[in-house]
């Protein structure tokens, strides 16, 4: 090691460097006395050195904890292929070294951060706080990181409009049953079966669940809206009057937007398809009977036989509304009395107060 040492070859330099991280190895570069001149020797060195050999000396601090904090900063603020390694498991790093690395480093770093084994609560806030997609995906598929139940609602929640969450989060040991059932409400049909066989159950005792914590996560039509169900809705009405510029808004939109677990979209939607108002809808979706919904769907050229269908999503999503207080054993065989205008009619008649007698008056117009 002398002789590389004196040595002016940057490949005796390099050698110099990885040898003295396997002496290193061996022990007493921990010794507090030691570790001013283990500090200076490094940092000198690794300035000086190839990237190829900047990548082995990372992969050789990785676990060290005689490792010189000053040296193992340096390179992970480095290139990601030099910054991996130590980012994912060098027990020199702490949790304010891993936040400043997400405030101040590259997206690749930050995916690595969120990645880091048995990541810390602290820093699982600050990846939250940042809502980056791919760096909220990692910390999806790390279960080992310490992530709180606040926290898991809040990866729920933000899987909504960061699609590449679901699929981890429906494998996910931390998720519960209630945020199972949110999930649930926007994700397709394959994760959907998935997190019906992880839970157990299926049918009116997931639709229950999706109910309950759904309206909790999203608030009925007719609560007060936050910020942020405001910007969904107005992206929802950008989209709904794409379509209809488009000539593309049509009847199949309702079932698709309820099986997305978007009661908002369908709503609009639907408004816009019959020429209804917004609170006409919401009326109809927090009505005690399903049969006034049901017109109005009848109303815009929704088939009848999807009418029962429809209501059950609905009422997933609605806090169990509309209700089933009077309504009939069959709507498909009641709803097929009607043509498109003559349900129309009914629909703002009951809205607005006439009293029918079921649905053989409808048709009277």
């Amino acid at each position: 090691m002398l002789e590389l040492a004196r040595s002016p070859s940057p490949g005796d330099r390099d050698r110099l460097l990885l040898a003295l991280a396997d002496l290193c190895e061996g022990g007493g570069c921990e010794e507090p006395q030691t570790q001013p001149l283990v500090r200076d020797v490094f940092m000198g060195l690794v300035g000086r050195v190839e990237h190829d050999i900047r990548v082995r000396l990372a992969w050789k601090l990785a676990h060290a904890r005689w490792a010189p904090p000053e040296l193992v900063l340096l390179l992970v603020r480095s290139e990601i292929e030099i910054a991996r390694p130590l980012i994912a498991a060098s027990p020199v790093l702490g949790d304010q070294d891993l936040i400043h690395l997400l405030v101040e480093a590259s997206v690749d770093h930050q995916v690595e951060v969120a990645r880091r084994p048995q990541l810390g609560a602290p820093v699982v806030t600050a990846i939250l706080d940042q809502a980056s997609p791919e760096v909220l995906t990692a910390l999806a598929g790390n279960t080992s990181a310490e992530v709180t139940p606040l926290g898991m609602e809040r990866l729920v929640s933000l899987s909504q409009t960061v699609a590449a969450l679901r699929a981890p989060l429906s494998r996910h040991p931390a998720l519960t049953l209630d945020l199972g059932a949110v999930l649930y409400a926007w994700v397709g049909e394959t994760l959907r079966q998935t997190l019906s066989a992880r839970f157990a159950v299926e049918g009116p005792a997931f639709d229950a669940a999706v109910s309950s914590a759904v309206a909790e996560a999203r608030g009925g039509p007719g609560d007060g809206a936050s910020p942020e169900t405001d910007e969904r809705a107005g992206m929802d009405r950008r989209v709904i009057a794409k379509l209809k510029g488009g000539g593309q808004l049509r009847p199949g939109l309702l079932m698709r937007a309820l099986r997305d677990g978007k009661l908002t979209l369908f709503t609009i939607a639907l408004a816009e398809l019959g020429d209804f108002s917004i609170d006409e809808v919401r009326q109809a979706l927090d009505a005690d009977s399903g049969e006034t919904l049901a017109l109005a769907c009848a109303a815009v050229g929704v088939d009848r036989s999807a009418l029962p269908s429809l209501l059950k999503l609905v009422r997933s999503l609605n806090r169990d509304r509309p209700g089933k207080v009077g309504e009939v054993a069959s709507l498909n065989g009641a709803a097929s009395l009607l043509d498109r205008d003559s349900a129309a009619r009914a629909f703002r008649k009951r809205l607005h107060g006439d009293r029918l007698n079921g649905w053989g008056d409808f048709g009277a117009g």
